[in-house]
């Protein structure tokens, strides 16, 4: 998976912040065409860490999530879960609902393994 290098115009998120995690596949037209999009929107939400997972490159920290649908996105932290799903392709979608997420649920345990997986190498993921 080749890693994109973060925006330089605006903070960098703290190292607690919660994260937005995009996990898709490169064989993924939607997802190729959503890349750009998500990338905008971490512009835009400098208070939360992005990542780009790809499912099958990373088979061993995504494959317990069982994507389906392109793109599926999880939203969680050291608080717990706030959004795991399928999400439609439109910066103002994920936009909109990091505006309006619901308080966080304890997290799976497939869950904490990718976020300490992201916690410990987050260049690879950084969108």
């Amino acid at each position: 998976m080749n890693a994109i290098p973060a925006a330089t115009d605006s903070a960098e998120p703290a190292s607690d912040a919660p994260w937005v995690v995009c996990l898709c596949a490169e064989w993924c037209g939607t997802c190729r065409d959503y890349r750009p999009l998500f990338e905008q929107v971490a512009r835009a939400h400098p208070q939360w860490r992005f990542a780009w997972v790809d499912i099958e490159d990373h088979a061993d920290i995504a494959d317990a999530f069982d994507v389906e649908t392109f793109p599926t996105l999880l939203v969680a932290g050291a608080d717990g879960t706030r959004f795991l799903g399928p999400m439609l392709p439109h910066a103002e979608t994920l936009s909109r609902m990091l505006g309006a997420l619901q308080p966080p649920q304890a997290s799976s345990f497939d869950v904490d393994l990718l976020l300490a997986v992201l916690d410990k190498k987050p260049a690879a993921f950084r969108v």
